[in-house]
């Protein structure tokens, strides 16, 4: 038996804020992200490439970025949430040493259909806001 909890669209008011979350960014998460999603740009594995574009160092993918959007989205809702679409802005790039905070807030409850809008953001502790956009996923109608 699982000890993650899915909430119920009972569970949740607008205006709820999710707990936020610090993501470090390493050279590991940067690469890792983009093989994963079969991103072969050197700039998100090659210093010296990145360099030449004009950033210090390789930066995160737009893709990785989605992905830790939904993680904290599902994280908090539990196992059983359904994303039913994202979307995302990218502002400033995430670079290896930097911490993006990710927080979060519920602006739209349908109770009848159990879909719940969240509206999210991650900005890293450098130059800020590296990502913004909604994430909608679908709850349980009963809990």
């Amino acid at each position: 038996m699982s000890d993650y909890k899915t909430l119920s669209v009972a569970d949740v008011s607008v205006g709820d804020k999710l707990p936020e979350l610090d993501i470090d960014i390493t050279s590991g998460l940067i690469v890792g992200g983009a093989l994963a999603t079969r991103d072969f740009e050197p700039v998100h594995h090659d210093k010296s490439v990145a360099q030449a574009a004009g950033l210090p160092d390789i930066f995160m993918n737009i893709l990785t970025s989605q992905g830790l959007m939904s993680r904290f989205v599902t994280d908090w809702s539990g196992p059983e949430a359904i994303v039913k679409s994202l979307d995302v802005k990218l502002g400033a790039p995430n670079l290896p040493g930097m911490v993006m905070t990710v927080a979060g807030e519920v602006t739209a409850c349908d109770a009848e259909a159990g879909v719940v809008d969240i509206a999210v953001t991650g900005e890293n502790n450098i130059w800020g806001m590296h990502m913004q956009g909604s994430v909608q996923i679908v709850l349980p109608v009963e809990g």
